[in-house]
């Protein structure tokens, strides 16, 4: 895998907040793909238009009139105008980093894991809960996929960024960080008091059921997934069944590389997996099998999603789908598809901005939709409390009934 290919693919749209950036795609630095040099496009005569006057306006009425005026740096002053700028965008994973959050960043993705253990994302102009990892702090104490994020140790997150948030649930193991979530079907908001801890990101796990039907559930897409996912694959081959349920729920992504891998192992080479849409300014770049393609027309596929499948699992999900090798079994996925670029600004500050969309092979937007599952399986509350796993038994009695 080259330096290129292993980009930080962590699809929220959203954060983890263990925290590590599991399903934003995330290159650090500049990319060595097919790029223009974004500075170029930027029409520099408006520094000093007649447009721009209004920002040096603003500054010196700020610093003349404020009454604290005499306490604000000029850093302080050019990180605000540059977050502003940022946020002008609408994307809330376009975002600036000063000093001390841009440093927090850069330790979060090369692998500091301690937090509660759940990727957040914003959805409807809120912050939500996209999964809880297993077995973490944050699976412990209830959290699940789809609560919204009122509060975090007092402090509304109406107005907070994805980055903001994951600042304030972060922190070091054994301590504690007090969160208000809000629940689908619930009346009032509950308050959960979680202690943070180091977190072990599982990868997958196989079973077999009655039937001989195997099971693989897929917990992440890290870099160890690509070798344990053909493992598993081995078995099932091995086994002599042909019938596999592929369990994406709860998964919110990882590396790029490892969805495109694992794709590859049921498609001809050529087939599209994913294409990634950089806009108007570049080529789209198109993610093509690469043929391992080693199961024959008699394999038999269901795919298990929900509201916590996002970004690397709704790629490999729509891939197979669309592709004509499984189905979906659940309910809809988060729908987050973007990449973003870690770009520095100077030695201690930089700048995260969106600079791709991931479109399936029939070109569906990640980014504006989640996937539709082909049957619509709901888990009530009455199932959970009698431990009823309805959409497995979906996709059990889906492929029973198949020859």
């Amino acid at each position: 895998m080259n330096t290129f290919n292993k980009k930080l693919i962590y699809a929220i749209s959203a954060v983890v907040v263990i925290i590590i950036v599991l399903f934003m795609g995330i290159y650090i630095g500049g990319h060595t793909g097919s790029t223009v040099n974004r500075s170029d496009l930027v029409d520099r005569s408006i520094i000093t238009s007649d447009k721009f006057q209004i920002f040096w306006k603003a500054w010196q009425i700020l610093d003349n009139k404020f009454v604290t005026a005499a306490s604000s740096t000029v850093d302080s002053k050019i990180y605000g105008a540059v977050q502003g700028l940022a946020a002008s965008y609408g994307d809330p994973y376009t975002v600036f980093f000063p000093p001390e959050q841009s440093k927090a960043f850069q330790e979060d993705i090369a692998g500091n894991f301690q937090g509660v253990g759940m990727e957040i994302g914003i959805k409807n102009k809120q912050l939500q809960v996209v999964s809880p990892i297993k077995d973490s702090p944050a699976d412990k104490a209830g959290v699940k996929s789809g609560d919204y994020i009122l509060k975090i140790d007092g402090k509304e997150t109406s107005s907070m960024s994805v980055d903001q948030a994951v600042k304030l649930i972060r922190g070091p193991k054994g301590t504690k960080v007090i969160i208000s979530f809000f629940q689908a079907g619930a009346t009032k908001m509950t308050e959960k008091t979680i202690i943070r801890d180091i977190i072990n990101i599982p990868t997958l796990d196989t079973l077999t059921k009655p039937g001989g039907i195997f099971v693989i559930k897929l917990y992440s897409f890290t870099a160890d997934s690509p070798d344990l996912f053909r493992n598993a694959l081995r078995t099932f081959v091995t086994s002599g069944n042909h019938k596999l349920i592929l369990d994406l729920r709860g998964n919110p992504g990882g590396y790029l590389d490892a969805a495109w891998d694992m794709a590859s192992w049921f498609l001809p080479a050529g087939k599209t997996v994913v294409t990634e849409d950089f806009g108007i300014n570049l080529n789209p770049k198109v993610y093509r099998s690469k043929g391992y393609d080693i199961f024959s027309k008699n394999l038999q596929m269901m795919i298990l999603v929900d509201g916590g499948s996002a970004s690397a699992a709704e790629i490999l999900a729509g891939a197979l789908r669309e592709n004509g090798v499984g189905k979906l079994v659940g309910i809809k996925t988060f729908g987050k598809g973007s990449v973003q670029e870690l770009v520095p600004l100077t030695g201690d500050t930089s700048l995260k901005v969106t600079i791709a969309r991931w479109l399936t092979p029939n070109g569906h937007n990640l980014s504006h939709d989640g996937l539709e599952p082909d049957y619509v399986v709901e888990i009530s509350e009455k199932d959970i409390a009698a431990k009823v796993d309805s959409q497995t038994d979906k996709a059990v009695e889906l492929l029973t009934a198949l020859p």
